[in-house]
């Protein structure tokens, strides 16, 4: 794995905003196309089998915590078990998640799963596609995400209520609606009927115990670029526990591996995996060099990087209050200054592609750069 400096294209925002990436830029640049990162076959092939297998460690650790009822460590609240539990029991189905992997060229290691999510995979599905195009069309990327997600979204058919998906965000922010934008695309081009929702809008019916969008239809599918973890402390959770008959993409199992209480349970489980850092609970930490997170923590906040006792490291933040665990430290390379996190799609049961981020910190947060890759052996 190598970082590759380069000359951007011509006019590249543009270019980036033709496609529909409008966020490319805020107060500093998201995107960066003054380098990519070149990995080998061999690097994605190790990938690759690290995702596979830590897929089916996430799965086999769902089922684990749901039988040994492990959900205060999650700090789950207790009206949100059932929920949980009838969502796994019933196989609802899941679309996505991400893998955020440290790599040193030889060892690839988890850091964390963002599992209910999926911020950056418009960026690794598609807007590192076009730039590689552009820059060498005959090269390669590790990247069928947008393949995937139309084949999965297919598969999924036979599995969903008759009628509309509705696709929910936030108002307000362009990254989350350009990604729920994107995965409309992608169902609509799986022959779906789609519509557009946001969570500020989603409405329940008292008289006929429904939820029904701006226009009074029933939502029965529904597509959330929301956390489970803000779902349960919104009003309208009472409701949706009534909701049996409803399909929540993506699942409320899903409550389990987006929270990092998960990390202790798979090195409980799987000590011996070669893709897992040592980790436990705070309060059964031994470890003197370690990396302090929050169980339920977004963008990098609140993160702390200790190193033989002393803070190395840090971001601020609101997170927190639910606890935290701790993570052995994983030494990667820095590339001129830069440390890089390989974001690694499961899509459909299938290993599907990368995304790169790099932050001049040890700590990836959300100011953090989007670096495109190519394979080359």
């Amino acid at each position: 794995m190598k970082r590759i400096g380069t000359t951007p294209r011509d006019n590249w925002q543009q270019s980036l905003e033709k496609i529909g990436f409008g966020f490319h830029t805020d107060d500093v640049p998201y995107w960066k196309e003054d380098a990519f990162y070149q990995l080998s076959g061999d690097d994605i092939e190790k990938i690759e089998e690290a995702t596979k297998a830590l897929w089916k460690m996430c799965l086999a650790a769902v089922q684990h915590v749901i039988d040994h009822k492990l959900y205060p460590l999650f700090s789950i609240p207790e009206k949100a078990i059932n929920l949980i539990e009838r969502s796994w029991d019933e196989d609802a189905p899941s679309i996505y998640g991400r893998f955020d992997l440290g790599f040193d060229g030889n060892q690839v290691k988890l850091f964390e799963f963002n599992a209910d999510t999926p911020t950056s995979i418009f960026e690794a599905g598609i807007v590192q596609w076009f730039w590689l195009q552009d820059y060498n069309k005959d090269a390669d990327q590790f990247n069928i995400i947008h393949e995937q997600l139309i084949a999965y979204w297919k598969h999924l058919k036979p599995y969903l209520y008759d009628g509309p998906v509705h696709f929910a965000c936030i108002k307000g922010s362009l990254e989350d609606l350009t990604t729920v934008e994107y995965m409309r695309d992608c169902a609509i081009q799986a022959g779906y009927e789609t519509k557009l929702i946001f969570i500020d809008d989603l409405g329940w019916e008292n008289s006929t115990g429904v939820f029904v969008d701006m226009e009074d239809q029933v939502v029965k599918n529904i597509f959330k670029l929301y956390p489970w973890e803000w779902m349960v402390e919104e009003t309208f959770f009472d409701q949706l526990l009534q909701k049996s008959d409803m399909h929540w993409i993506e699942p409320a199992w899903k409550m389990i591996l987006s929270n990092k209480a998960i990390l202790p349970i798979l090195w409980e489980l799987f000590p011996d995996s070669p893709y897992l850092l040592e980790c436990y609970t705070e309060a059964e930490n031994t470890l003197s060099s370690y990396v302090r997170k929050p169980i339920l923590s977004r963008e990098g906040a609140n993160i702390q990087v200790i190193r033989n006792g002393h803070v190395e490291a840090q971001t601020k933040g609101a997170y927190g209050a639910e606890g935290f665990v701790c993570q052995a430290l994983f030494e990667i390379p820095k590339f001129t200054g830069k440390t890089a996190v390989i974001g690694s799609w499961i899509i459909g049961q299938e290993a599907s592609g990368i995304g790169i981020r790099e932050s001049s910190s040890v700590i990836t947060e959300n100011t953090s750069n989007f670096i495109p890759h190519l394979i080359k052996n």
